[in-house]
């Protein structure tokens, strides 16, 4: 099947400031695909070389199969595209704003921008610029999906919605999926993330650091817990890869990749260590390890 879209080796800098280096990844048709980092981390970037509004320094961004920066008008006609800073004319109403970009696109378009809006609770009659921040984001929201892309590309695209509205219309992307369209978003609303998102990729000091199905991440990533005793002041040694390692006092926390259960047993028997714990994390707990550790091999 071929991809959505692409990177192949991208970098980019501005001045001194290394965004993204040597970055590849693909989304594949009928996915929810999650983008983490944190702020500065390159995912506003990442989503701008895709759609052809800022040229890589070094690789290239396909979207359908076509070059983003050589064909960057014909790419953002065909996708929904939500800004983390989205600009609307305050003059204009909720109506006249999707008359406004309905020349655009198919006539299908107006009925089903103003079902959206009516659904996320908007009169149609009410200025832009009397709106609250929330408001503005479900105008953006409708606008950017009323045409029904293939893919669908939002930076932030929850950001001042209140909790209801940000879930229901999380989870709205997993029915966008099961037609066969993408979706692709960078998110800080990890626990929302996690219930929808088929795909996770993880960013950190412009590398990618993880880009992985959640069902495999799930299975390969464990929680390992251990209390000390009898003096010991160094980490026990660990069949599996550690991603992120913390101590409290007499107790160790590890998040590790691909634990051998099996060979837990000489830990356990170890007099040294006591209260041998394993659990499934949450994708908060991972993604906060990626963040804060350093992986290493076993």
């Amino acid at each position: 099947m071929n991809p959505m879209f692409e990177f192949r080796n991208v970098s980019r800098s501005f001045g001194a400031q290394h965004v993204l280096n040597n970055v590849s990844f693909a989304g594949q048709p009928g996915s929810v695909i999650a983008l983490l980092g944190e702020n500065g981390a390159g995912k506003t970037t990442t989503i701008r070389i895709l759609l052809g509004l800022l040229e890589p320094d070094g690789g290239s961004a396909r979207v359908f199969g076509l070059d983003s920066w050589e064909f960057g008008d014909t790419i953002r006609r065909r996708v929904g595209y939500v800004p983390d800073r989205p600009a609307l004319y305050d003059w204009m109403t909720v109506d006249e704003i999707g008359w406004f970009c309905a020349g655009l696109y198919s006539r299908d378009f107006i009925p089903n921008y103003r079902r959206i809006v009516t659904q996320f609770g908007l009169q149609l009659s009410k200025k832009i610029g009397t709106m609250s921040k929330g408001m503005k984001a479900k105008v953006n929201l409708a606008l950017a999906t009323a045409h029904e892309p293939e893919l669908l590309i939002m930076d932030e695209p929850t950001s001042g919605l209140d909790p209801i509205v940000r879930r229901d219309f999380m989870e709205s992307m997993i029915d966008v999926a099961a037609q066969g369209r993408t979706v692709f978003l960078s998110s800080h609303q990890i626990p929302e993330v996690e219930r929808v998102a088929d795909v996770i990729a993880i960013i950190k000091d412009g590398a990618l650091v993880l880009w992985e199905p959640m069902d495999e991440i799930k299975q390969r990533t464990r929680i390992l817990t251990v209390n000390a005793v009898n003096g010991a002041t160094t980490a026990p040694s660990l069949p599996g890869q550690v991603v992120h390692t913390e101590r409290h006092e007499r107790q160790w926390r590890f998040l590790l990749r691909d634990l051998n259960e099996d060979r837990l047993d000489v830990l356990r028997s170890n007099e040294h260590f006591t209260a041998v714990e394993i659990r499934q994390p949450t994708l908060e707990e991972i993604y906060v390890g990626f963040m804060q550790g350093q992986p290493t091999a076993e």
